[in-house]
């Protein structure tokens, strides 16, 4: 990796419709909405956002930003690696 680039933080980006609102039951687990996975915190934000108001009109429907990166090397927290939204 150059100087100049960015370190890869890869983040899943995931939803689906609940059952409940009051915990992450999903109604139908492989109905599940793969997103996609990106290369920072940021961008996953982004799409994070951006499929959470495509579906605004349903309260059961939820998105999440799993944070790849950490999964991979556990022993490495970067808790600093994004900016607060």
């Amino acid at each position: 990796m150059s100087e100049t680039e960015a370190p890869q933080l890869p983040h899943l980006v995931f939803g689906g419709e609940l059952t409940s609102l009051d915990d992450v039951n999903f109604k139908d687990f492989n109905a599940l909405d793969i997103v996609g996975i990106y290369p920072n915190h940021a961008e996953a934000y982004d799409a994070w956002r951006d499929a959470a108001q495509r579906t605004v009109d349903n309260a059961h429907m939820r998105y999440f930003i799993v944070h790849i990166h950490r999964l991979m090397d556990p022993e490495t927290d970067t808790a600093t690696d994004f900016p607060e939204h």
